[in-house]
């Protein structure tokens, strides 16, 4: 009996992971919903999956059923102001807080598990949306569906917490590896969430932003998509396809001129201005 018995204390401590710690154990603040889906990405970012699960859960058991009504009542996305995106609060941060749940369970190497949470975001909460600190939202249904695509192909392509920046560094690391596949995943997925917020930012400007390094970086979209089409324009023509690697190049020149990239040597230079140089290097294809 014995024997048995420590055997179950073993298994528990060894799946602990699993199964979140009493609720005492955790402080869920005022328990809004906002509060709750918050915490879980602190939790998610520090790699805490316990605490992922204790919030994400507290948020789904206490707000899904005014999620589901405010799902039921559409029949898409909102697309309004900010106030009225935020007026669905229950139906984004539940959506968020299972997309957070199935990114838990998929850094801990249990795809069943996220497949499911992703899943459920795209079948019951499908029009939910999520805010970014950058200033605007993003679809936790769309992430998921990318999520789905990545576990079933076995890929190791992983786009993180979706930001600009983060695909861009992505992006960066595929090109020194000469993954031309990669390169081209990651730029596609920062010009199809961002290329829209990059041209608005583009069209306010006459000239290069230069008053300060945090000036600079206040048109984050626009330096990213703009460096992703450098970095598509380079491994193209590393890949031998210069004709589509011009078109690239052209295109990040056209649309997307004052576009800066930040050097982690302290300095700033210009993707557009590199682009024309390649465009002239390749000449006639």
């Amino acid at each position: 009996m014995k024997r048995i018995f420590s055997t179950l204390v073993v298994l528990a401590v060894t799946m602990g992971f699993i199964f979140p710690k009493a609720a005492e154990a955790y402080n869920f603040g005022d328990y809004r919903s906002e509060t709750l889906a918050s915490k879980a990405w602190v939790a998610l970012n520090e790699g805490d999956i316990e605490a992922v699960l204790a919030y994400t859960n507290k948020c789904i058991e206490l707000y899904a059923a005014e999620a589901k009504k405010m799902q039921a009542g559409l029949t898409d996305y909102v697309n309004a102001s900010k106030e009225e995106v935020f007026s669905f609060w229950a139906l984004n941060d539940v959506a968020t807080s299972l997309f957070i749940q199935g990114e838990a369970y998929r850094r801990a190497k249990m795809p069943d598990e996220a497949m499911e949470a992703y899943k459920k975001v795209i079948d019951e909460y499908s029009f939910g949306q999520a805010w970014d600190p950058n200033g605007w939202f993003w679809k936790p249904a769309d992430a998921a569906k990318d999520k789905i695509k990545i576990i079933e192909s076995g890929s190791d392509i992983d786009f993180g917490d979706y930001t600009s920046a983060f695909l861009t560094t992505q992006a960066w690391k595929a090109l020194a590896d000469s993954d031309v596949e990669s390169v081209m995943v990651y730029t596609n997925k920062n010009m199809e969430m961002y290329a829209e917020k990059a041209k608005e930012m583009q069209d306010s400007l006459s000239e290069y932003p230069w008053q300060s390094k945090d000036k600079i970086f206040s048109y984050w979209a626009l330096n990213d998509v703009g460096t992703s089409l450098y970095i598509q324009g380079e491994a193209l023509r590393k890949e031998g396809k210069n004709k589509e690697a011009k078109e690239v190049y052209q295109k990040l020149v056209s649309e997307f001129y004052y576009a800066q990239c930040w050097d982690p040597n302290g300095w700033f230079w210009k993707p557009a201005e590199a682009a024309q140089k390649a465009i002239e290097d390749l000449g006639e294809v």
